[in-house]
């Protein structure tokens, strides 16, 4: 596999970051097992990433929300992968950001509040409605308030959007951003060839001219 570093950039609001959060758990363990370098796991505001490219978010549109949601849910039955949503989406996942931040971004928080959210289908859009999952991991609740956790997460979110990020789930490898859960096998054949980018037409296309601009 390449030694470039891989960071994973993730919102709990993101059904989509769920379902690939089930994938990339085994890489997890597979580069631990390996001695490799650990995939950095980053919470970021979706929202802020499409304020900053002038998008809207699936749940924003209608007809492409109600799409949405039953796809994933699809997606979800034929993976395996138990998921059941939580009682409103889109909500504010501002509480669950911090509390990842708070226990440290480590597999485990991460996994217990994804598990919280989309496996069980529980609220977490404040820090009252996560009160157990913070017993669970040992952090107060005021840790979710203070200016560090803060900061951290507007850094974080910061750092994505100067890396090019423009949605959530996106698997950077290196330079190169591999956005949503349909492209995590783009990811790993990229992951284990890394000369799979510099082939002719993947050159090509990375520079083809823009033949028309959309009037808005």
């Amino acid at each position: 596999m390449t030694a470039a570093p891989l960071v994973w950039y993730f919102d709990f609001i993101s059904p989509f970051s769920y379902l690939q959060w089930q994938r990339l758990k085994p890489l997890l363990r597979e580069r631990e097992n390996a001695g490799e370098a650990p995939v950095t796991l980053v919470p970021i505001v979706f929202a802020a990433v499409l304020d900053a490219c002038g998008q809207k978010g699936p749940a924003e549109i209608p007809g492409k929300r109600e799409f949405t949601y039953r796809h994933v849910l699809w997606l979800a039955r034929q993976a395996g992968v138990p998921l059941r949503f939580p009682p409103t989406h889109p909500f504010n996942p501002l509480a669950a950001l911090r509390l990842s931040i708070a226990a440290g971004n480590t597999p485990e928080a991460v996994d217990s509040v994804f598990d919280w959210l989309w496996t069980h289908g529980r609220a977490g859009d404040s820090v009252e409605t996560l009160v157990p999952l913070l017993a669970a991991l040992d952090i107060p609740a005021d840790a979710l308030e203070s200016d560090a956790t803060k900061t951290a997460l507007r850094a974080n979110t910061d750092a994505a959007i100067a890396a090019g990020v423009y949605g959530v789930p996106t698997l950077a490898i290196g330079d190169e951003l591999f956005w949503g859960n349909d492209a995590f096998d783009f990811a790993l054949a990229a992951l284990n060839d890394p000369t799979l980018l510099q082939e002719d037409e993947m050159r090509r296309v990375s520079e083809l001219p823009v033949g028309l601009h959309r009037r808005r």
